[in-house]
């Protein structure tokens, strides 16, 4: 049996989703809350299996809510399933961040919802169709953050800047004049940037420099 916790401040809401719940033998409603504060005093107090949490309610919102029990240990068994209104692009990123199961609108189908929680309650993560195609035009829209050189750690700051003027294939005479240094001075950052790195040769150091999001 699994049991779930219906947060959400709207009271035919809560009667209608513990109606849809209970079509479903192995589902059971243990409480409701209709805030976040009392939906988080009550999953301490029952430890559900999934918590139902709706986002925009009084007193403590659903995302404040969700990441207040995911931060408990004494619910780390308990899973978030935020069903809610409103798909806002902002509030779907934060949600599954904070460690939500998944992100469903109230527009879904009875069948999918109890199917929904059951893969919750088993360890799943969902997300509604339509809020899955948001999420992923959503990263695709997000510029990748390159992971960090551990190599570049060892470099001052004249060396990085350094490093990016070669890396948008400037000249040694070029990155004086960028850098307000002489010519002799870009020449011996750049073999010093070939010592630090390990680098065989200016293309090397481009690579690195490109690799690294400094250009």
């Amino acid at each position: 049996m699994t049991s779930v916790l219906v947060v959400d401040d709207q009271d035919l809401v809560r009667a209608g989703i513990r109606s849809l719940l209970a079509a479903d033998p192995q589902l059971t409603v243990v409480g409701e809350a209709a805030d976040g504060r009392s939906g988080l005093r009550l999953a301490r107090q029952l430890r559900p299996d999934v918590v139902l949490m709706d986002i925009r309610m009084p007193v403590m919102d659903g995302l404040a809510a969700t990441a207040a029990i995911r931060a408990d240990e004494a619910l780390a068994a308990t899973r978030v399933l935020i069903l809610t209104t409103f798909d806002d692009d902002e509030e779907i990123i934060e949600a599954v961040s904070l460690g939500a199961a998944g992100y469903l609108l109230k527009d879904t189908p009875s069948d999918d919802l109890r199917r929904a929680v059951h893969t919750a309650a088993a360890g799943g993560n969902l997300l509604s169709p339509t809020v899955a195609r948001r999420v992923m035009e959503r990263l695709a829209a997000t510029p990748r953050q390159p992971p960090p050189d551990p190599r570049l750690s060892v470099l001052t700051e004249r060396e990085r800047a350094v490093l990016a003027r070669v890396g948008l294939g400037e000249t040694n005479d070029e990155i004086g004049r960028a850098l307000f240094i002489s010519p002799a001075t870009a020449r011996t950052y750049v073999s010093r940037l070939l010592t630090k790195l390990d680098a065989r040769d200016r293309t090397a150091l481009a690579v690195i420099a490109h690799r690294a999001g400094l250009t």
